[in-house]
């Protein structure tokens, strides 16, 4: 019952979202890129002063004594995260039609999981697989054709929209997160406890790599919000796309390093 109630929920917000303040033209898909309306700009502005308070005093000192622990032992944390986050992108390889890259992927999460020692050592760069491309459910829901909706900005989470925010609890229908072959041969879900604190470490992870490139953008930027609202935007339609991204940012763990020109 509580699976059908989320589902139906999901479904009615995600083609309500397709038109929701869009003039019909918010059809943000592999061919056609959108804009994206702030239908709730007040309250995004509200919960990014929220976030931003809560970076100065939590994220950020975390993100700094992170800073400090000795490279190679970031290295491979940054390793493992994205490689547990494959098991988020070859399903959503398979449902783009991806299945190639599908493959691909998995062949790297094998070597990297067995020989790079639970992704700790990228092994599979070293044997030339192709490079790594991080897709989740809302690229999957965008590539479809479903409108992005609203942008929006989450609690601590950060930017998104009304259909990225729906793509990111698409686990809750399943119960869990992380979808696992194990080793001995029977399919397992891993914890949702274990999500939960990738989820963080990604974003300590994160903080720590662009700890410059934040203040930066945000001391150089006349609106800090309106800045990352277009970094965010800009980003996803290039990984819906997957065109060559003029920017690279990321939010939440999903955002690439930022650079500044």
């Amino acid at each position: 019952m509580k699976k059908f109630i989320i589902i139906s929920l999901i479904t009615a917000i995600l083609a309500f979202s397709a038109n929701a303040g869009t003039d019909g033209e918010n059809s943000l898909s592999k061919k056609k890129p959108a804009n994206i309306k702030d239908c709730f700009e007040g309250l995004n502005r509200a919960t990014f002063s929220l976030n931003q308070g809560l970076d100065k005093v939590i994220f950020k000192p975390v993100a700094k004594g992170y800073r400090k622990l000795p490279s190679t032992v970031r290295t491979g944390t940054s390793n493992a995260l994205l490689n547990i986050s494959s098991l988020i992108t070859i399903p959503n390889n398979v449902l783009q039609g991806e299945f190639k890259k599908a493959g691909i992927n998995t062949g790297r999460f094998v070597v990297n999981t067995t020989v790079g020692i639970l992704g700790i050592f990228d092994v599979a760069t070293k044997m030339n697989f192709p490079e790594y491309v991080k897709e989740d459910y809302g690229q999957t829901f965008g590539a479809w054709g479903i409108g992005a909706g609203c942008y929006v900005v989450l609690p601590v989470l950060g930017p998104s929209t009304i259909r990225d925010t729906f793509g990111s609890f698409v686990n809750v229908i399943g119960g869990d997160p992380y979808y696992n072959a194990s080793t001995h041969g029977n399919n397992e879900y891993l914890s949702d406890s274990l999500f939960m604190k990738t989820k963080v470490l990604s974003g300590v992870d994160f903080r720590a790599k662009n700890l410059e490139s934040i203040d930066n953008l945000e001391k150089n930027s006349m609106d800090f919000y309106a800045s990352v609202r277009s970094l965010y935007l800009q980003d996803r339609q290039q990984k819906i796309s997957n065109s060559s991204p003029t920017i690279e940012i990321m939010y939440e763990g999903d955002w690439e390093e930022i650079e500044n020109e």
